[in-house]
């Protein structure tokens, strides 16, 4: 690529809050960053590739990500804490992992997310592919990574995604520990999840008390770091918000307590309709899963959506992520969370499109960088075939993708057919 490079005759969607399509247009990169946009740009000195009307938006952000894993649904045992620790413990093993979660990275790049965060990886596999994507060792994504998550014994992914800690200072010992390997961010396991539950009606039962989420969040603040949690209950909402959380992962049914801690503590909400969208809808068959599992399945997903709605009511950010790699959630298909997004909590598409660019650029902190075509952000880009503010199916391929100025024309996806199959199928019902 040259140092200047001229998008020109695009349609620009900028990300805001209220975007309409900006017809016309001429976008100037140069190295990394946007320099100029506009209508009468001169492209003279620059590389000139024409868009011919195609849709130039922000790259996409995935906030909640885990890359040990396709996505794939599998029948059978996933990984316990002992398989875990053999992997890890041999060099060639961990090494395997690590070319594995590499390329799920890149499939959210190639796919049009140019920002991932994960929230629960192995070891420090996620802060050294970010380090080598930092230090242009290959071409990925940008990246916020947590690394280990804190659990305590029995908890959510103990001694699989999560270290364990067992009382307030355990807790910040693990905080400490995960600090060491630079992470951008800590994650807590304070509730259970769908599939850990035992009785009906009781998914995302409380395992992480209050003393232990306040330790690790006075421990991750004192180091710069922001803490996110995995709940799925209420009373595990309110423990985290009280502890001292900046972000809910999934949420839980709402009450006026909730969203008053929201609002004191400053906190965001990210939603992740799309693992529990197939655990509670799609025929036990297809997701290997009981009765029990689908119950509870839809008590989370009707939770996710009422918290959504009421953030939004409320004033309170809300942000999206797919949780892949859980079953039917490959890293592929951040759009269709949007499209979740779109349906179930009732926002436009341009809303939708806006929650998974700027907001959730601002909700990590990282808005003067990405998350809207502005002069002087990186050039973090989606180029689609079609109009997503008509149709949120547009950004299911990417005719180009720009990472930090690096052009990727027709970027090649493996896809799950079986997977994208089904999901078409519910996304018919929807529509």
């Amino acid at each position: 690529m040259g140092n200047r490079v001229a998008l020109i005759n695009c349609t620009i969607l900028d990300g805001s809050e209220n975007m309409k399509p900006q017809e016309n247009m001429t976008v100037v990169i140069e190295d990394e960053k946007i320099t100029e946009i506009g209508k009468d740009i001169s492209s003279n000195g620059c590389k000139v590739i024409d868009l011919e009307g195609k849709y130039l938006l922000p790259g996409l952000i995935n906030a909640h990500v885990h890359l040990p894993g396709s996505g794939k649904p599998k029948k059978g045992e996933s990984q316990n804490a002992d398989s875990v620790k053999k992997l890890m413990k041999n060099p060639i093993t961990k090494y395997i992992v690590k070319k594995m979660c590499q390329g799920y990275a890149k499939t959210e790049l190639m796919s049009g997310t140019t920002t991932i965060r994960t929230v629960g990886g192995l070891d420090n596999i996620d802060s050294t592919i970010r380090d080598e994507i930092n230090s242009d060792k290959y071409l990925g994504p940008r990246m916020l990574v947590s690394d280990m998550a804190v659990s305590v014994t029995g908890g959510h992914m103990a001694e699989v995604l999560a270290y364990v800690g067992d009382s307030p200072s355990e807790c910040r010992e693990c905080v400490r520990k995960i600090a060491k390997q630079n992470p951008d961010l800590i994650k807590l396991m304070i509730t259970g999840g769908v599939l850990d539950a035992k009785v009906k009606g009781e998914p995302g039962i409380l395992k992480m008390p209050l003393d232990y989420v306040t330790a690790a969040c006075d421990e991750a603040h004192k180091l710069g770091l922001k803490v996110a949690a995995h709940t799925e209950s209420p009373e595990g909402v309110l423990v985290a918000l009280k502890g001292g959380v900046d972000t809910i992962e999934h949420g839980a049914m709402p009450n006026e307590e909730m969203i008053e801690l929201y609002k004191e503590k400053g906190a965001a909400n990210i939603c992740t309709i799309s693992p529990a969208l197939p655990l509670s809808t799609f025929p036990s068959e297809l997701t290997h899963s009981n009765e029990l599992t689908r119950y509870n399945g839809k008590v989370v997903m009707d939770g996710i959506i009422e918290a959504a709605k009421e953030c939004l009511e409320n004033d309170i950010p809300v942000g999206l992520g797919t949780d892949a790699a859980c079953p039917f959630v490959t890293h592929y298909n951040t759009w269709r969370e949007l499209f979740l997004f779109h349906k179930y909590v009732g926002v436009s598409k341009a809303f939708a499109l806006h929650t998974a660019t700027l907001s959730n650029a601002r909700i990590l902190e990282i808005d003067d960088v990405t998350g809207s075509i502005e002069v002087g952000k990186c050039a973090d880009l989606f180029i689609a075939n079609g109009n997503p503010l008509d149709d949120l199916y547009h950004l299911s391929k990417p005719y180009m993708v720009v990472m930090k100025g690096n052009i990727i024309k027709n970027p090649k996806i493996k896809k799950f057919k079986n997977v994208d199959l089904e999901l078409d199928k519910a996304f018919e019902r929807l529509t």
